[in-house]
C-alpha cells in the first residue's frame, strides 16, 4: 500500500512539472507571413542602425556568432550573394550575438563581410525572432513582412537560393 501511494505521489509530481515547462520557441507563436519584428541595434562602431532604414528592399537577416561553425561555413557565400545582388534591392544584415564588437570585427579580418553587421549580445532581438539554433536567417518581402525562414548553414550560391531571391527582388510588391 505504503508503494502505490509513493507511485502516485510520484506521478503527480511529474505531471504538475511537466505541465509547468515553457513551450518551446518554436511554439510560442508563428512569426512567419507577418510583419517583421522593427529593431534597432549597434553595429561595430557604436551606431544605431534601424530594420526600418531598409525600408522597400529584400533583406535577410542573418542571426550568426563567431564561434558558430556552421556561420563561418556559409559567410563567404552569404556576402557573395549580397555583392551579387544589393544593386538590385538585396540588404543583408548580419546580427551577431558575441558579446563584444571585438570579436566581431578579429572573425572579419579572416572572413571580411560588405554588409551591415549589428550586435545582440543580450539577445533581445534573437528571442523576438524566436531564434533558436545558428545560423538562422529570415528573408524580409519589399513591403516589410516575414516570407522565409533558414535555420542551419546554407549554401547562398544554392541555384534553388538564387532563384528564390530573384523572385523576391522580382516582385514590386
Amino acid at each position: 500500500m505504503f508503494k502505490g501511494f509513493v507511485t502516485i505521489l510520484l506521478l503527480l509530481f511529474f505531471w504538475t512539472s511537466a505541465s509547468a515547462v515553457p513551450p518551446a520557441p518554436w511554439e510560442i507563436e508563428d512569426i512567419m507571413g507577418k510583419e517583421a519584428v522593427p529593431f534597432t541595434l549597434k553595429d561595430l562602431n557604436g551606431v544605431e542602425i534601424s530594420l526600418s532604414s531598409f525600408k522597400g528592399k529584400v533583406i535577410l537577416v542573418n542571426f550568426w556568432a563567431t564561434w558558430c561553425g556552421p556561420c563561418k561555413n556559409e559567410m563567404p557565400s552569404l556576402n557573395k550573394l549580397y555583392n551579387t545582388y544589393r544593386d538590385k534591392g538585396l540588404t543583408v544584415i548580419g546580427i551577431s550575438i558575441d558579446q563584444t564588437a571585438g570579436a566581431v570585427k578579429n572573425f572579419m579580418k579572416k572572413i571580411p563581410l560588405d554588409f551591415p553587421v549589428l550586435l545582440d549580445g543580450k539577445l533581445i532581438i534573437s528571442r523576438k525572432y524566436k531564434v533558436f539554433a545558428y545560423p538562422t536567417t529570415f528573408l524580409i518581402d519589399r513591403n516589410g513582412i516575414l516570407r522565409e525562414k533558414f535555420i542551419g548553414e546554407e549554401d547562398w550560391s544554392d541555384t534553388e537560393l538564387n532563384t528564390l531571391i530573384k523572385r523576391y527582388l522580382n516582385d514590386s510588391g
